[in-house]
């Protein structure tokens, strides 16, 4: 089993790719821009949500745990998408309105996180595989304690939320983790789930609580996590999917459009295919997330570890000593 990262002296993989887009297809620069009706699509899903926790409230397990899975698990991932829209502010030109969108998105979602997100996800644009600014890489620990085992990968895509919440605390040194806005998402948030345990209790708070888990835990949306820069294709680091679930998740598979134009908001993620289809029909992508999550969890190649780590933050390099885990005999050296 590959027991480390695979290593990289380059920068991350879009710059280059986005300079030649821009220069062959100027037209993509009218794509940018915001998408203010995204608010409504947050308005619905947490309208959903809340209904379903309502309507749960007295239903047996069953019906609670189908629910989640089934309808929970889709308002909850496309409620992820907008509060990844509100970080990149492409709802509003203020950035305190899409804050307190990021905020609103949040509710459902029983943690709070939306505040944080929009901190460390734009590093991860920046900064892909650069450990100490991408939080959206895996601790080596985290990969090895996995392993290549059905079960541990199971396990890992059930609790990937709370993997998910570790890995901010190693941005310390980059990152401010803690600020008004942060104070401000927590004490919104534990108040709205203060009030749904008192209201609709206990089994109303599990709906929102089971919703939040699969939709990126161990759920065909959790394939997401895989599809993006896990290295399912020979050692292309970001890949899309283009399947039916895009429709239903504001086109959030359109990966390395986004990574290429992350000024551009969901609704025309499409577009920038179109425009520029040579540069995207060539690469390797997905078109099921369910095929995808049952790749990952059966073949013993692809594991935790199948991701690309890097030093160069382009032009400035991390000390390699503070990355001796992911820089131990580096690929190419």
């Amino acid at each position: 089993m590959q027991n480390k990262f695979i290593w990289s002296e380059e920068i991350e993989p879009h710059k280059k790719r986005t300079k030649e887009i821009i220069h062959k297809h100027p037209e993509i620069r009218t794509l940018i821009g915001r998408n203010p009706y995204t608010i409504f699509v947050i308005l619905l899903c947490v309208s959903v949500q809340m209904a379903g926790a309502i309507l749960l409230r007295d239903a047996p397990w069953w019906a609670i745990f189908l629910a989640a899975y089934c309808i929970g698990a889709f308002a909850c991932h496309t409620l992820f998408v907008c509060i990844h829209e509100c970080a990149h502010n492409l709802l509003f030109k203020n950035r305190t309105l899409n804050t307190l969108s990021g905020i609103l998105a949040n509710l459902p979602l029983v943690f709070p996180s939306s505040v944080s997100f929009q901190k460390y996800h734009l590093k991860h644009h920046s900064f892909q595989g650069v450990e100490e600014l991408d939080a959206d890489m895996p601790f080596h620990w985290e990969a090895k304690l996995v392993g290549s085992s059905v079960l541990g990968k199971a396990l890992w895509l059930l609790f990937y939320p709370v993997f998910q919440l570790l890995r901010p605390l190693r941005l310390t040194k980059e990152v401010d983790i803690f600020d008004k806005w942060t104070v401000v998402n927590w004490i919104v948030q534990f108040s709205f789930m203060g009030l749904i345990v008192y209201f609709f209790g206990l089994k109303a708070t599990i709906f929102l609580v089971a919703s939040f888990f699969f939709s990126i835990g161990l759920h065909p949306l959790g394939a997401r996590w895989i599809q993006e820069h896990y290295l399912t294709h020979g050692e292309q680091e970001t890949k899309s999917y283009y399947g039916v679930l895009n429709p239903v998740n504001l086109n959030v598979g359109y990966h390395n459009e986004h990574h290429d134009f992350p000024s551009v908001p969901w609704n025309n993620l499409p577009k920038i295919k179109k425009f520029a289809g040579p540069y995207y029909d060539t690469l390797g992508h997905h078109t099921s997330y369910t095929l995808l999550l049952f790749q990952f969890l059966f073949n013993k190649n692809l594991t935790v570890f199948s991701r690309v780590a890097r030093s160069n933050r382009g032009g400035r390099k991390v000390d390699r000593t503070k990355s001796a885990e992911l820089a131990e005999n580096p690929v190419g050296q």
